[in-house]
């Protein structure tokens, strides 16, 4: 279940009901646990989201990252702007085959035109899989 906060701007609270998060989101099975612009948190499902060998795919991790970080760009863009991503990186420390990894993003540096999130991916007994740094440019729209 998705908490949305009370102040979020209405056109991105009706995106985000409407979309689920987004349709690549919905096909990886992300769920929105917490949203705000300093701190939000995501779960995914490893399974159906694997490469060849049967670990969670580096790719996921990303998707997984760059979901969390540009809704809390959004977020703290507020009405009548948007967040586009200008940078994203991963290092990913170790691998996992089943389970549900959870995604925690904090907020770096909320300025008004940059925004910084750090996304730390963890397994089911809490170890770091990967961590994921993303910079979104907040603009008008």
């Amino acid at each position: 279940m998705t908490v949305i906060p009370e102040n979020l701007d209405p056109e991105l609270h009706e995106r985000l009901i409407s979309s689920g998060g987004g349709a690549l989101s919905q096909k990886m099975g992300i769920e929105f646990i917490e949203l705000s612009a300093e701190r939000s948190v995501a779960t995914m499902p490893v399974d159906g989201n694997t490469q060849v060998v049967g670990i969670l795919h580096g790719g996921a991790h990303v998707v997984l990252g760059e979901s969390l970080g540009s809704i809390s760009s959004a977020i703290h863009a507020g009405p009548g702007r948007i967040a586009v991503g200008i940078e994203i990186n991963a290092s990913h420390s170790r691998s996992v085959a089943s389970g549900t990894v959870t995604a925690t993003c904090t907020a770096l540096n909320l300025g008004r035109t940059l925004a910084t999130h750090e996304i730390v991916i963890r397994d089911e007994a809490g170890r770091r899989l990967s961590t994921v740094r993303m910079t979104n440019f907040l603009k008008d729209s």
